[in-house]
């Protein structure tokens, strides 16, 4: 493909089909096919944000990766051993199961190595708006934002290697974070 517009375009439209399917899988409880999006090696974070002064830019708003506590610092193994335990219908959380709508936007490519052409891995970025809704009377509405890196799989669609996970607020009113992002 000759023009590099055209080629951003379409990739950042692959890119979000992939999201929107990827969010359709969480929202109809399809999780052994979410799990399978999941490369092996995935990081999946949330840091904790904290309130800071204005102008304070000395990185203290989110706790720092690797180093702090954070909401979500997950792999495949644990990703999947909380799917397991929310399928064996006995997990006190989800009893009964939630209703989840997982809406995905302002979705962005920021880099596609080696190239935009020919992507094998791409740093994309979204908001996205989380509203969940248990029993009659709790709902729950989280928003933030999402930085992945997606990569290649052999058949020519795309794996989650990376999600970073950041909600617009310090405080969480939810009861709990059993569900996805």
């Amino acid at each position: 493909m000759s023009d590099p517009r055209l080629a951003r375009l379409l990739l950042t439209q692959e890119v979000a089909d992939f999201l929107y399917a990827e969010a359709e899988l969480l929202d109809e409880r399809r999780y052994d096919e979410w799990l399978a999006l999941l490369a092996d090696d995935i990081r999946y974070w949330m840091p904790m944000r904290r309130n800071v002064k204005y102008g304070d830019d000395t990185g203290r708003e989110f706790t720092r990766e690797g180093s702090d506590i954070a909401w979500f610092d997950e792999g495949k193994e644990t990703l999947t051993r909380r799917v397991r335990q929310i399928q064996t219908g006995i997990h006190w959380a989800e009893e009964p199961q939630s209703r989840i709508a997982h809406m995905v936007s302002n979705v962005q490519v920021l880099e596609a190595t080696p190239s935009v052409a020919d992507p094998r891995e791409v740093t994309a970025k979204c908001r996205f708006l989380v509203y969940r809704n248990r029993v009659e009377t709790e709902t729950d509405l989280l928003v933030g934002k999402r930085e992945d890196t997606l990569r290649r799989d052999g058949n020519g669609g795309w794996l989650i290697g990376r999600r970073k996970i950041v909600l617009d607020q310090n405080v969480l009113m939810t009861k709990n974070l059993t569900f996805f992002f």
